[in-house]
């Protein structure tokens, strides 16, 4: 077999800007595709942070069971992940990314029949493991069509879904609230709405996306073969680091991938525990309807979409990656942390300056995994990380609906939440960013 040569050998002085071409028409096509699906994806996966009070009122669900619910889905999500995304590398993106598509709409649109506590259980873990692959599916993708000096900007603008989602989940969902009608309340209606788009969705996303660049039309026989030619030199230069096959325990056992799993864990667990809790802050501020509750919750998302460009930018210019992560980070733990000091109004604008700092930590935190990681691992290992980390999602509402049914404040919740920033910060300097070591050779 051929081996596979870099850009630059195969295409002479020419292979820059055909590289740079191929790539433009890659991010065109697939980036805002995946954009708009992780805002359907965030929107069914945070959208019962809107309805909190009508569950309790026509479910009767009270604050622990509300928290509890809201993070089963990351325990479906974290059981399924790994296998999803193995799953991915043998079907395809394609066919794949529409099966998950598929069965998290429907899945989504069952909540609408939530008559108990155990349904209102059973529909959030089977939505998370419906979910589960979509996001390391993604990240994957990337590293198979994107060369690594791409991937980082892209997932800056993949990660802008998320911020996208919150902004726009409040109006959308406020405003699918007030329908009434058809024997179904308004909750109803929201979760039946927003479950059906991404089923609909899904049908696009089959005639749209390519399993591989060799099956991309849409570029020429030059870029497809320069895009695959240069990710495989890329990977070419890893194999001389690192042998082929590195056994499941081995993974398990290198520091590293340990590091990555808790940074993640840490910025989840402040991004849901705001993500869930801030509409029932923002119902305390004042007697606002859902549309205006949605509203205000938009607000610390937009703001934190301007930072997780800002940030990502600086990181581009001035290097030094885990430094502009810890820096995010800290951020984040002031905003959590002084979110205690005031009223409802103070939390609320305490957690606007959270929101700089734990979604830009979010989107500078997967370039280091994705530098040091073998893409012959890298879709299971990313795959581990996102579901150990998304754990997070699991432990801070959860918590969070314990504390305030026990005690009547989350007060001791937040404090956790800017601790656990810290720690993150410190950690990340140990986050290497080099090729995979050799170090776990050693370990298999």
């Amino acid at each position: 077999m051929e081996t596979p040569q870099p850009a630059a050998s195969a295409t002479g002085a020419a292979a820059p800007t055909v590289l740079q071409q191929a790539v433009a028409k890659i991010k065109q096509r697939v980036l805002p595709l995946f954009v708009i699906m992780f805002i359907v994806n965030y929107i069914d996966r945070v959208n019962i942070g809107f309805v909190r009070s009508h569950l309790a009122t026509d479910v009767g669900i009270g604050t622990a069971a509300y928290g509890l619910g809201a993070g089963l889905f990351f325990v479906g999500y974290a059981l399924f992940e790994v296998p999803s995304n193995l799953l991915l590398q043998r079907f395809g993106a394609k066919a794949w990314l529409t099966r998950i598509m598929a069965t998290w709409g429907l899945a989504a649109t069952a909540m609408a029949f939530v008559n108990s506590e155990t349904t209102f259980y059973v529909l959030r873990f089977l939505l998370g493991a419906a979910e589960a692959g979509f996001f390391p599916g993604v990240i994957y993708y990337f590293t198979q069509w994107l060369p690594a000096s791409e991937r980082g900007r892209a997932m800056a603008i993949f990660l802008s879904g998320s911020a996208l989602a919150s902004i726009l989940s409040g109006p959308i969902s406020g405003g699918l609230l007030q329908i009434d009608g058809g024997g179904l309340q308004g909750w109803q209606w929201m979760f039946i709405i927003e479950g059906l788009a991404s089923v609909v969705l899904c049908g696009f996303v089959w005639f749209w996306l390519d399993s591989r660049p060799a099956d991309a039309k849409w570029l020429t026989q030059s870029e497809r073969d320069l895009i695959g030619n240069t990710i495989a030199a890329e990977q070419a230069e890893r194999e001389k680091i690192k042998p082929a096959h590195i056994s499941t325990w081995a993974l398990l056992r290198d520091s590293q991938i340990v590091i990555f799993c808790f940074i993640y864990f840490s910025i989840s667990l402040t991004i849901y525990g705001a993500t869930f809790w801030l509409p029932s802050i923002i119902r305390k501020m004042g007697a606002y309807s859902d549309f205006q509750v949605g509203l205000f919750n938009s607000i610390p998302w937009i703001i934190s979409i301007i930072a997780m460009y800002l940030f990502a930018s600086l990181a581009a210019r001035f290097k030094f990656q885990q430094a502009w992560a810890a820096a995010a980070l800290i951020i984040a733990a002031i905003g959590m942390y002084v979110s205690t000091f005031g009223g409802p109004v103070f939390a609320f604008v305490s957690i606007c300056f959270a929101a700089v700092g734990f979604k830009a930590a979010s989107s500078l935190f997967w370039p280091l995994p994705q530098a040091y990681l073998d893409a012959r691992i890298a879709a299971g290992v990313i795959a581990l990380i996102n579901s150990i980390g998304n754990l997070g999602g699991f432990v801070a509402p959860t918590t969070f609906g314990f504390l305030e049914q026990r005690t009547g404040s989350i007060q001791g919740g937040l404090y956790a939440l800017a601790t656990t920033s810290v720690v993150a910060a410190v950690v990340v300097f140990f986050a290497r960013t080099a090729a995979y070591s050799t170090a776990i050779a050693g370990n298999k």
